[in-house]
């Protein structure tokens, strides 16, 4: 290792530090992870002018300090199958009727649709705007090459009809899937929590002592399993100034400028659809300065991780704890938002993409076009990964059912990373929006008890 990135490392060594020195003198957890979010942008800015992403200083720094990012990001997605899993079953046993869990499960896939079909729009209209045209974008050797894979990959993901889609959540090996061997496993989990639950619950109900000591047993797997989430999650001011240190120090500023047009496009539009949220949640009568506050965390987190499953514990954190939104309508919409009607990956992306491309194969963009868009993302939105790649995913579907070519998705290649950190803090937004909106509208009878840990929460403001 050369001498200069061992004075890098010792630099972040020094970072990290200063953020535990912080941490022990009472600062709050929110202030902690913004700290941690500009430290790691102007050190990963050092990093970008002074060296350069493809410089062999450069390189070795982040081959370390991802140590630090990338422990944290598998510390997260270690937890988020056991939590999701006992969390579900728990909040299942806290509903009053079973009918409810219906109720809940039908809301949240519907806002979530619902809210995709609103951004699928924006993005229409912010594409159209801007008179963005893939015409315009030079297709290099790099991106050459990722057309072909695309293209490879296109027909198996495009292949996939919707009741396959459906029918494919339902797991057929719960083993498999708690291993997140497949990338709709979280909404398998998901649903045999949710049966195992019910019939926890009914067993409860025919048998008494059954159902106390089935009680008893999942309340205490749930507190050692949120004191778990307590314990990843205060580790997340370091995993943050991580992970911001790679992001800003391998970006291709080139490509950047190249692209700024779509770049500026997409953060406005993402913008937009952030605007529509804090309006709906608005009209529930929120304070929205202290709902930000309160989502601070967990939007950044999903900004710097590019993940919205990776982000599950801290989003149903949030609801619970923070906003008060009963356990089991929390646990539904973090775990649904991850995986179905992403605002930002699957509804403006795919959208922004087809008018895009439109005009280059000589279809025109007209109200019967517009229509046909809305709906494809809609029903499409359904199953998108929530891990970095989900609006590769959603193009690779939304594209060819419009008869368009996936290969303006390849342009964008170089890009990609910046506009999907938006991208995925808006679909976390969207989940906790939707468990909001759930928790007003049908909240009665579900118990809004948080978790025992919820008692000792992660130091805040």
């Amino acid at each position: 290792m050369s001498a200069l990135a061992i004075v890098n490392l010792v630099v972040f060594a020094a970072l990290l530090s200063f953020l535990f020195q912080l941490s022990k003198r009472g600062f709050g957890f929110s202030k902690l992870v913004l700290i941690g979010l500009v430290l790691g942008t102007l050190f990963g800015t050092y990093l970008q002018v002074i060296f350069g992403p493809g410089h062999e200083v450069s390189q070795e720094t982040i081959e370390w300090t991802n140590v630090v990012a990338n422990s944290f990001v598998n510390l997260l997605r270690m937890i988020i199958i056991p939590l999701i899993l006992v969390t579900m079953i728990a909040a299942v046993l806290k509903v009053d009727e079973i009918k409810s869990l219906g109720k809940i499960g039908g809301s949240v896939v519907a806002i979530l649709v619902f809210t995709t079909m609103i951004s699928a729009v924006v993005g229409i209209v912010m594409a159209s705007a801007t008179g963005l045209d893939a015409t315009e974008f030079n297709l290099g050797e790099r991106e050459a090459a990722r057309a072909e894979l695309l293209e490879s990959r296109q027909d198996s993901v495009a292949d996939l009809s919707i009741p396959q889609l459906l029918t494919s959540m339902v797991s057929t090996n719960i083993f498999r899937d708690l291993s997140q061997d497949r990338s709709i496993s979280i909404i398998a989990v998901v649903i045999f929590g949710l049966l195992f639950g019910i019939s926890a619950l009914l067993v409860g109900q025919e048998d008494r002592a059954h159902g106390e000591r089935i009680r008893g047993f999942i309340e205490t797997t749930q507190a050692v399993v949120m004191r778990l989430v307590k314990i990843v999650m205060s580790l997340t001011p370091y995993g943050v100034l991580a992970l911001m240190t790679r992001v800003m120090s391998t970006s291709d500023v080139d490509a950047i400028v190249t692209l700024i047009s779509f770049v500026i496009a997409s953060y406005i539009a993402i913008a937009i659809m952030f605007a529509i949220h804090a309006f709906m949640i608005g009209l529930l009568g929120a304070n929205l300065k202290s709902y930000f506050q309160k989502v601070w965390p967990v939007l950044t987190f999903a900004f710097v991780t590019r993940s919205s499953a990776a982000t599950i514990p801290l989003t149903i954190r949030a609801q619970i704890e923070e906003l008060k939104v009963p356990a089991p309508i929390a646990n539904i919409s973090a775990s649904f938002g991850a995986t179905i009607g992403q605002n930002g990956c699957a509804g403006i992306y795919p959208a922004m993409l087809a008018v895009m491309v439109a005009p280059s194969v000589g279809v025109e963009v007209d109200l019967g076009f517009i229509a046909y868009l809305v709906l494809v993302i809609a029903i499409a939105s359904f199953g998108i990964a929530g891990v970095g790649g989900g609006a590769t995913n959603a193009a690779l579907v939304v594209l060819p059912l419009m008869g368009l070519p996936v290969t303006v998705a390849a342009l964008l290649i170089t890009i990609e990373p910046l506009i999907d950190m938006a991208r995925t803090a808006l679909n976390v937004n969207g989940a906790i929006t939707t468990g909001m909106i759930t928790s007003r509208f049908i909240g009665d009878g579900v118990e809004s008890d948080a978790p025992a840990v919820a008692d000792q929460p992660v130091q805040e403001n």
